[in-house]
């Protein structure tokens, strides 16, 4: 096990998962706005899966889907960090920055805030030439955050999600890259 690193900004702490995450995460889950561009929500069981998946890989490598709180409150407000993609596809192996927040914490700027930091990490100690970003066309507020990290979309490399069931309106992915600065 490696110890998990922490970011902190301005404003939030990426760190490790704790037990006490697990219901505010299954309500954002739950959300039928959070989960709008996803196939379906989580159910409780799911999302603990999904907690679980994440916790396991941040001890293995000591890097991230972070849980995000805000550090004035010490509120979980979600995760944001970076992954490694569980499906092959023309772009992979890479490494992907993501986030999902709980519907309370958009419009503050902590999803760009978080992933800046993420995406620092990657191209500072983690020493990665590229990070990358996947999204639902329709999900006009993570291509903003995209766009305020400096991504550029791929229109060559979008692609249709192989995990997604064929005919889900949210099959189909555009694809960001942003390279090392």
């Amino acid at each position: 096990m490696t110890e998990v690193t922490r970011l902190h900004t301005e404003r939030l702490v990426l760190r490790e998962w704790r037990d006490e995450d697990r219901e505010p995460f299954a309500a954002l889950n739950d959300d039928p706005l959070v989960m709008e561009h996803f196939p379906s929500h989580l159910t409780r069981t799911a999302s603990d899966a999904m907690v679980d998946r994440i916790t396991a890989f941040l001890d293995d490598h000591g890097w991230g889907l972070w849980a995000v709180e805000v550090a004035e409150t010490r509120e979980f407000i979600g995760f944001t960090g970076l992954s490694v993609p569980r499906f092959e596809a023309p772009f992979t192996p890479c490494v992907e920055v993501g986030w999902r927040l709980a519907r309370s914490a958009w419009g503050h700027g902590y999803a760009t805030e978080a992933a800046r930091a993420s995406v620092s990490h990657g191209f500072g100690p983690l020493g990665l030439d590229e990070i990358v970003a996947m999204v639902v066309p329709a999900n006009d507020r993570s291509q903003g955050v995209m766009r305020k990290l400096g991504m550029t979309r791929d229109e060559a490399a979008d692609f249709d999600h192989p995990l997604i069931p064929e005919g889900s309106p949210v099959r189909r992915h555009r694809l960001y890259r942003l390279s090392r600065p």
